[in-house]
């Protein structure tokens, strides 16, 4: 069979996945989403399925250029029939946060009370009708880059004046409530194919906005877990993990926020305000390298899961191939 692409350009993520596929013996090749090129007259492809694994938080690793190619080359590949796995759709929602928040209102799901701006001046007049403590948001951001909290509407002010509030790559942000978290955590829910795969709750160190899974080795009793799972780049001091179960309303409008996304494996992230014990939907993340030392926090091995819905859709292509 032709060879499935992985397309990504973090060293580390995806080491797992590359096991697994080794494992099975199947074709893959990696390519470097940071220094890629295609041409856009050509009518096939020599790739049996490509596997997106991009990140819109690429610049924060000198690799800003990937961003806006990467949804130039998958809308291609979708144009030529190239099935892909998370396409243009699901990577257009990643790349911003406003249209998922349009998307939960329209799927009338709840989210923080948001206003979209796209010049620093306006982030004052933005949150007038928002509860502080407020938080200005890069559209397009990455393990809590591009986030700051100011607490009251003076601190904002004085930033603003003092040229301090920047705008995320695109030259747009949120201007958000930031809600303080029951329990001291957010829930990440992993889908896999539109439907539940597994959730975790994740406790972030105090002050900061990174809640990035893969890179937790520590369980919430402060165990340490293998060390060989965590991305080696970025091992986190406080940030603690535990495997959750969430109610049976949250998986199913979770399922439904994948599906209307087009979120073939990702990640949906969740807060319960404090404040009025509601749950609020927040980010819709389309790369899952999964929890570290998965086994040992939900008890089973996700990439796993993963290659099988890769072999399903490589089988579902060779179907309609030749019918």
């Amino acid at each position: 069979m032709k060879p499935i692409a992985v397309y990504h350009e973090h060293p580390d993520w995806f080491k797992p996945l590359f096991t697994e596929l080794e494992r099975r013996g199947l074709p893959y090749v990696r390519l470097d989403a940071a220094a890629h090129r295609f041409d856009p007259s050509e009518r096939a492809s020599s790739f049996s399925l490509v596997v997106n694994r991009a990140s819109p938080s690429a610049y924060l690793r000198g690799h800003g250029g990937s961003t806006f190619h990467t949804l130039h080359w998958l809308r291609h590949l979708e144009r030529i029939g190239v099935p892909v796995v998370n396409g243009s759709k699901v990577y257009g929602y990643e790349l911003s946060k406003a249209p998922q928040l349009d998307a939960l209102a329209e799927m009338g799901l709840p989210f923080p009370r948001s206003v979209v701006i796209n010049d620093a001046s306006l982030a004052v007049s933005a949150a007038k009708d928002l509860r502080y403590p407020v938080l200005v948001k890069a559209n397009i951001g990455g393990s809590g880059a591009g986030i700051t909290r100011y607490d009251t509407a003076e601190a904002l002010e004085g930033a603003v004046a003092r040229g301090e509030v920047a705008l995320g790559i695109d030259g747009v942000s949120l201007v958000q409530e930031s809600a303080p978290m029951r329990d001291g955590h957010i829930t990440r829910v992993e889908t896999l194919n539109g439907k539940y795969l597994y959730a975790i709750n994740v406790y972030p160190a105090t002050g900061s906005f990174d809640l990035c899974p893969a890179d937790a080795c520590q369980t919430t009793t402060g165990v340490e877990l293998v060390g060989a799972a965590c991305a080696v780049d970025a091992v986190k001091s406080g940030l603690r993990v535990e495997g959750y179960t969430p109610p049976a309303h949250i998986i199913e409008e979770v399922e439904r926020i994948s599906q209307f996304t087009g979120l073939d494996i990702g990640g949906i992230e969740y807060l319960v305000d404090d404040r009025d014990g509601k749950h609020y939907y927040y980010d819709v993340n389309a790369l899952s390298n999964f929890v570290a030392d998965a086994p040992n926090v939900v008890g089973f091995n996700p990439w796993t899961n993963f290659v099988d819905y890769i072999e399903e859709r490589i089988a579902a292509a060779a179907v309609r191939v030749t019918a």
